[in-house]
């Protein structure tokens, strides 16, 4: 808890068991309230390793996709009385160790979400990203800042904090549940005018920690292109999308 607010730290799982003990040992319990995993319908001991650590699991009889496991992640969140919830793939890819201050910095009130961005400092290459991914990450942040009017240093990663009321007032259910939930997920908060907030945050590869191939990415890529350009165009009033209209907030049964 921060100020009183209560934190809930969720981890959209899927075959994470090699990972899993190494990223909750290093979630910092003294601002964590809540841990929640939702198992999008693992193969290996996810389940067992997140039941064994005293986690709240919410398991999926199928696979939903990744944007399909995170909507369950937030509406569990909520539903247990999170204030702020933190996103942390269980891949021990992101530092659990910057929960606390991203939680923070929700909590100040300066910002309705934080992103911990692998591109301030030297984190990226350092920590072993592929450079193909790091060009494609820098060409599509560029091409959405200029299309979208915003200055992050980078839309693609997979390490948030969000607010309550940011959680509440997104329309989540009108977002894919593909990769490319999240950035549907920052163009839906910019488009409403929340406060955004990044952090430098060091990153891993290594074999364990989850990546898509290149033919997803290219996949991803794509999306990340038609959402930049349906903002623009709903923000031109050319086009009406249900990614950015008031209605379809998150409200799912887990």
């Amino acid at each position: 808890m921060i100020d009183g607010l209560r934190v809930a730290a969720v981890l959209p799982a899927y075959n994470a068991a090699l990972t899993l003990r190494k990223t909750v040992a290093e979630i910092p319990r003294d601002v964590v309230d809540d841990i929640i995993l939702t198992d999008d319908c693992s193969h290996d001991e996810t389940v067992a390793v997140a039941e064994e650590l005293g986690l709240h699991v919410v398991r999926h009889d199928r696979n939903r996709g990744y944007g399909g496991n995170q909507k369950s992640c937030y509406t569990a969140a909520l539903a247990r009385g999170a204030d702020i919830v933190v996103m942390l793939h269980p891949d021990y890819q992101y530092s659990p160790r910057l929960v606390t201050a991203m939680a923070g910095m929700i909590a100040s009130g300066h910002y309705d979400a934080v992103f911990a961005s692998r591109i301030l400092g030297k984190g990226a290459l350092v920590g072993g990203m592929p450079r193909y991914k790091y060009v494609f990450n820098r060409m599509l942040t560029l091409f959405q800042n200029i299309v979208m009017g915003q200055k992050l240093s980078e839309y693609h990663t997979g390490y948030r904090a969000w607010s309550r009321r940011v959680l509440e007032a997104l329309p989540l259910l009108a977002a894919s549940d593909d990769f490319v939930f999240d950035n549907q997920m920052i163009a839906q908060t910019a488009w409403f005018g929340f406060a955004i907030g990044e952090i430098s945050c060091p990153t891993q590869y290594f074999a364990e920690a989850s990546s898509i191939n290149f033919r997803r990415s290219c996949v991803y890529g794509l999306g990340v292109l038609a959402t930049s350009l349906e903002y623009r165009l709903a923000r031109w009033r050319l086009i009406r999308s249900p990614l950015f209209s008031g209605s379809a907030a998150l409200k799912l049964a887990v």
